[in-house]
This record gives structure tokens, C-alpha cells and sequence, in this order.
């Protein structure tokens, strides 16, 4: 799996290599998590050199919210890509429990504590307070992308609905620059 901490590492490589003069990064990631894509997006900003990404097959989600802040996109017209917008799963176990005949006994401290445990149905209130935190992830994503790709919030939402695009489609709506794969990338770069 690809971590923050090993991109870092490379980046650092490259940051510090003064032969290398722009950074080719391939991108095949179906998603991840905003914390660990923001952490990588922050490094590649520390790096003071031009990034190129190149899209494989699928770079959705995560994977384009990376890619956004590239200097140069690249995607193959058949790449997946896009899917911008934020997904929180929480499984309520609570029915199968119940026919398993399994009862779990919780112990809490604080009044949110077991909201994600997936023992109960959660509250109105929760469910609000995830949506919140979901929305404030969403926003981010988008002024990252509007940023990164230099279009507006406006225009940006409209594309934000979560859905993928092919790399054709992409290019057309100005989510990537280029179309092609890696030695596209390499020759851009």
C-alpha cells in the first residue's frame, strides 16, 4: 500500500536530487483517505519542483484529489477518474447481532464515543455530526481541485458529484491536460 511517509520519502529523493528537474508521478489508487491524500498533496507543494501525474487505469477519488494539485495531468482516454466527493461508511451490525443471538455490551465515555461502533442505530444528531464532517471534507476537496486545476468552486461542484469520468471526458471538462500514458507523461515532462 502506498502511505504518506513512503511518497515523502521518494519526494524527498527527488527534492534533493538536482539532476532530477520535474517528478513523473504514476497514479493507480481507487481512493484513500483525505488526511493521508492532503498529507501527500502537502508534500509535493514542500517539493519546489513541477509534478506530472500520469493516471493508470483508475484514479478516482483520492487518487485524482493527488493528481489535482499536479502540475500537469496526464490519463489514458480509457483511465477511470474523478469521483469527487467524500463517502463515510458505518455498518450497523446490530440486526445481525441480533439473529446471532450476540449481545454486546458497550462502555462509553463521552457522548459520542460508541456513535461509530455499528452496535445500535445512530441518532439524528450523529447522523448530522457525520454529514457535517462529510461536507467540510467535500469542500476541501473541491478548493483543492479548483486550486490545483484552476477552475472555479462553481464549476468545480457541478463536476463534484462523485462520479467518475473516463480520461476523454476529463479532458473535455478540464480535470486533466493531457491524453495518454506514461511516456506521455515522461515527454511532457
Amino acid at each position: 500500500a502506498i502511505t504518506p511517509s513512503l511518497v515523502r520519502g521518494q519526494l524527498d529523493k527527488a527534492k534533493n536530487d538536482y539532476a532530477v528537474k520535474v517528478v513523473v508521478l504514476q497514479i493507480e489508487s481507487p481512493g484513500g483517505s483525505v488526511a493521508a491524500c492532503q498529507d501527500i498533496v502537502s508534500e509535493m507543494d514542500k517539493l519546489g519542483k513541477p509534478v506530472v501525474a500520469s493516471l493508470g487505469t483508475l484514479a478516482a477519488s483520492g487518487g485524482y484529489y493527488i493528481a489535482a494539485k499536479a502540475d500537469k495531468i496526464v490519463a489514458l482516454p480509457g483511465t477511470l477518474t474523478g469521483s469527487i466527493g467524500v463517502i463515510s461508511e458505518i455498518p450497523n451490525l446490530k440486526g445481525l447481532y441480533d439473529k446471532l443471538g450476540i449481545k454486546m455490551e458497550v462502555f462509553t465515555s463521552g457522548k459520542y464515543k460508541d456513535m461509530y461502533a455499528g452496535v445500535r442505530d445512530m441518532t439524528p444528531e450523529e447522523r448530522g455530526i457525520v454529514q457535517d464532517m462529510n461536507n467540510q471534507l467535500y469542500e476541501q476537496f473541491v478548493k483543492t481541485v479548483a486550486e490545483g486545476r484552476g477552475l472555479n468552486e462553481a464549476k468545480v461542484r457541478e463536476l463534484a458529484t462523485g462520479q467518475l469520468y473516463t480520461g476523454e471526458q476529463a479532458k473535455r471538462l478540464g480535470l486533466i491536460d493531457e491524453l495518454g500514458g506514461l511516456s506521455t507523461a515522461i515527454d511532457l515532462a
